[in-house]
């Protein structure tokens, strides 16, 4: 199976693709299709960028992507870098409940999975106490053939439909992912734009270039396609990355050295931008991790 942005190509024998990848990177460009996605990161640290959202992910993490949702999982800048021992892991289930599978999804026994599709339109993020098990209803699809492919994803939905906390949502409610797919491939190129040099100083004019748009066309159109300015989305892919980079636990550079490693010019901007992302400063942000964290390890012991 090869994705294309924006589109992807199912093979006429198949209701269920399911794909398992062992790479060095994620794909890298924005994309988007008909189908649901559910998607186990078995190894590999990074970005997920949904519709107009960003999610921190590491190994063990599990989503539930909506269809026709853009969605990109960018890597760690550390796995571009060419090291050997740096990979990704990934198994992957797509389904399209209004195509193929539609007549299944039309049984009346399936109303309550078309409502939870309905709630959840946007997907969310599975919770860490349901990852495990999740992930192996995940390999059990992957692993089936025949009739046993629909038995086992029913099972795997119904386990999603029945989690029963609060949920991660991917992106707003409001957010609308009719995009064309002309506008899907220049929106990847922005973003991707913008991934590969955030920590570095990048102008307006600099990425209004990239879109070829003048700085005031790029700024209507990049507000209109993901709910965010320029500057804001900036401002918290940077702060992604410095939460990631504050919580790996390297202690060389401190909390100045993780701000201008993200790309902030002064350590005063710095603090003032993670607290209205974060809502804590950043050392608040750590101390709020690690105390968690302690408490956990005490909860086991």
């Amino acid at each position: 199976m090869k994705v294309f942005p924006f589109t992807l190509f199912v093979p006429d024998d198949k209701s269920v693709i399911s794909e398992h990848i062992s790479q060095p990177y994620f794909y890298q460009y924005l994309h988007r299709h008909d189908e649901w996605q559910i998607t186990w990161v078995q190894q590999g640290e990074g970005t997920l960028i949904a519709g107009n959202n960003m999610h921190s992910f590491s190994s063990g993490d599990v989503f539930l992507i909506g269809a026709n949702l853009p969605h990109l999982f960018k890597s760690n800048p550390e796995y571009f870098a060419g090291d050997e021992n740096k990979s990704i892991s990934a198994c992957s289930l797509y389904f399209n409940p209004s195509g193929i599978l539609k007549a299944l999804f039309d049984l009346p026994e399936m109303k309550l999975l078309n409502s939870f599709f309905k709630n959840n339109k946007h997907g969310f993020k599975i919770p860490k106490k349901w990852a495990e098990e999740i992930s192996n209803q995940i390999f059990e699809v992957h692993q089936a053939s025949g009739t046993h492919v629909l038995f086992s994803l029913v099972q795997l939905l119904n386990t999603l439909q029945g989690i029963n906390e609060e949920v991660e949502v991917l992106c707003s409610e409001v957010y609308s992912s009719d995009i064309s797919e002309d506008e899907g491939i220049r929106l990847s190129n922005i973003i991707n734009f913008i991934m590969r040099n955030y920590n570095r100083q990048i102008t307006l004019e600099d990425i209004a270039n990239t879109a070829y748009m003048t700085p005031p066309a790029f700024c209507r159109y990049f507000k209109q396609h993901t709910g965010h300015t320029f500057v804001s989305f900036l401002n918290e892919v940077r702060v992604n990355d410095a939460c990631k980079s504050l919580l790996a636990g390297t202690k060389t550079d401190g909390i100045s050295g993780v701000a201008y490693k993200a790309g902030f010019n002064s350590i005063t901007n710095f603090n003032r931008v993670f607290k209205s992302v974060t809502g804590q400063s950043p050392r608040a942000y750590m101390d709020a991790y690690h105390g968690l964290s302690s408490a956990n390890l005490s909860a086991r012991m």
